[in-house]
């Protein structure tokens, strides 16, 4: 079985501060297609899902997290960069220890060697179509 036609398994971490949401920003090359995704990623095998959101934003932003309470599963089926991909995710609602995060406009980090930006976004740019949110239903959880 290839890496493309296996399901992915994720951690996703919604932490909303009044209107604002605090996601990473994603960009397709072959859609020309900016994107917008809550923070987290894979589970490694035998990982618990609560321990790999923990993980995963302490390797990404070197946050702690706290007030976590887990939400629902999410599946997403979706194109990126001409691959098929496949996610089913875990997603809580959490909040940050530290309170710097909440003052911050945008952040930049690196993942996988990418370069990559985290920010806090209006959720109302998402409602009115301005902009686009992942995976389909994660919106229904901010409101």
């Amino acid at each position: 079985m290839s890496k493309s036609s296996k399901i992915r398994v994720l951690a996703l971490g919604l932490i909303q501060n009044g209107d604002r949401i605090f996601v990473s920003q994603g960009y397709d090359p072959i859609k020309k297609q900016t994107f917008y995704r809550a923070l987290g990623g894979g589970l490694d095998f035998g990982e618990l899902s609560l321990d790999a959101l923990k993980r995963e934003f302490q390797e990404e932003i070197k946050a702690e997290l706290t007030n976590i309470h887990y939400l629902g599963c999410l599946e997403n089926i979706f194109v990126y960069d001409k691959k098929s991909q496949h996610e089913l995710i875990q997603l809580y609602r959490c909040d940050f220890v530290d309170i710097k995060f909440y003052q911050l406009e945008e952040l930049e980090f690196v993942e996988k060697k990418r370069n990559k930006k985290a920010l806090w976004v209006s959720i109302q740019r998402f409602i009115s179509g301005e902009l686009i949110l992942f995976p389909e239903g994660f919106l229904d959880y901010c409101i």
